[in-house]
């Protein structure tokens, strides 16, 4: 029996950060036969929080890719191999790359090879779930079997084994084994548990005519990570919704006042973000349980007040945290705001600048809403919104005035608060917006 030996370097998933056990392959930036130097781009990689590059730590030739576009893999798993520069064998005492000949004509039956030189997710995924590997076509790099081949065999077997008590079974049991194309399943609604894959719902796609026709999107791998969390959040959270009115108007004119000599001083707009959101700390500080975990047989409240600010990008939002905000003033925190929204945007945030996060606050009234439901960011306790401000006629002291009016919608972890301790706190944001005015100091 021949064996492959390796060749060259290896270059592993490396260890970004402390809470970080895998990534996956975003996009290949490199092919076989390219020529690397040293800190090169070689792929992106993709985590639970953040996109980042990953250079390569040597200099050389790319000998082989050994991890697909979208497969997802552990810290210290090897991705590709590079043949170093200069030097005639790689460092795990494989061959040169010109030395590769000798085992190419040894093995013509190379393609035979990769194709069952199984990545460690896929023969994980494939050992829990019992799918015979053998009996899957690869559709990766020369026949290679990717994470995504073994998510539809596992499918499939499932489509087969539902079916097989029906007078289809055996025949859709074929069809599944062969590989051939399954019978088509109604779309999945319910009964999944969190641990297991989502079946792949098979649906009809109407070509149709012209710009009327249906056509898929690939689902990214942070829009499957959106996914996850989210259908973990709303599986495993309780939520409550509850929302109060302010009337910011003395806020408006602040900010109004402000906003010109702020820009010139520092470089960055004053928002009324920064407003609310020390609006929020102060609250928080007066109610501490909003900034809190729930941990099964105990609560967690946690010491400091880390903000995780919500940014919508293009295609995905991201949460960096404005970590310790109860310690900064205001002047403080627009600046901070200012410089996460534009890492967020231009996707140069790092992975700490993504963690910590104990509350979350969403500006939604940018987009025009003037009320919206948020799923809470797991495992937080709350998500809190920012809906538009708007000038609307209110009645006070038996008058009616035009004052700038905003709603507030907060969505709560219902087993760690209830709507006592919710109302009160935002019966105190509420005083603490309304309380801004000439002599509010932002430093």
């Amino acid at each position: 029996m021949s064996k492959i030996k390796p060749q060259g370097t290896k270059v592993a998933i490396p260890h970004l950060a402390e809470s970080l056990v895998s990534a996956t392959i975003g996009k290949w930036l490199v092919k076989p036969g390219d020529i690397v130097q040293e800190y090169d781009t070689l792929c992106e990689l993709i985590t639970d929080k953040v996109n980042a590059d990953m250079p390569s730590p040597v200099a050389g030739t790319v000998l082989e890719l050994l991890a697909e576009e979208g497969e997802t893999l552990s810290v210290g798993e090897p991705i590709c191999l590079i043949a170093e520069a200069g030097g005639p064998e790689g460092r795990d005492g494989g061959d040169a790359p010109g030395a590769a000949t000798e085992e190419s004509e040894a093995a013509p039956a190379t393609e035979e090879h990769v194709r069952q030189r199984y990545s460690p997710a896929v023969r994980k995924l494939a050992a829990e779930h019992g799918v015979d590997l053998r009996r899957i076509a690869g559709t990766g790099l020369g026949g290679r079997i990717t994470r995504k081949d073994v998510l539809q065999a596992i499918a499939q077997k499932g489509a087969a084994q539902e079916a097989e008590a029906g007078p289809s079974g055996a025949a859709a049991f074929v069809a599944a084994e062969s590989g051939t194309k399954p019978e088509k399943l109604p779309v999945r609604t319910t009964g999944l548990h969190l641990s297991e894959s989502p079946r792949i719902p098979q649906i009809a796609v109407d070509e149709g005519d012209g710009d009327r026709r249906e056509y898929f999107i690939d689902v990214t791998p942070i829009r499957n990570t959106i996914a996850t969390r989210m259908r973990q959040s709303v599986a495993e959270i309780p939520h409550a919704w509850t929302v109060i009115e302010a009337d910011v108007t003395n806020l408006v004119m602040l900010r109004n006042k402000l906003k010109e000599d702020f820009k010139r001083k520092e470089g960055v707009n004053l928002t009324y973000l920064a407003f609310m959101i020390k609006a929020v700390v102060n609250a928080i500080k007066d109610y501490p349980i909003i900034n809190s975990v729930w941990a099964v047989d105990k609560i967690i409240v946690k010491r400091d007040i880390n903000i995780s600010l919500a940014v919508g990008t293009e295609d995905s939002v991201l949460t960096p945290v404005i970590k310790k905000a109860d310690q900064k003033n205001i002047a403080g925190l627009a600046r901070e705001i200012d410089e996460l929204s534009h890492k967020a945007r231009s996707g140069t945030l790092r992975l700490d600048e993504l963690q910590g996060g104990t509350i979350t606050v969403n500006n939604t009234g940018s987009f025009g809403s003037i009320l919206s439901y948020p799923i809470i960011n797991y495992p937080q306790a709350v998500n809190l919104t920012f809906e538009s401000i708007v000038k609307r006629p209110v009645v006070i002291q038996d008058m009616i005035a035009v004052r700038s009016m905003v709603y507030i919608c907060l969505s709560l972890d219902h087993r760690i608060l209830d709507g006592v301790i919710c109302g009160r706190f935002l019966q105190r944001l509420k005083e603490n917006l309304e309380s801004y005015g000439p002599d509010t100091k932002l430093y």
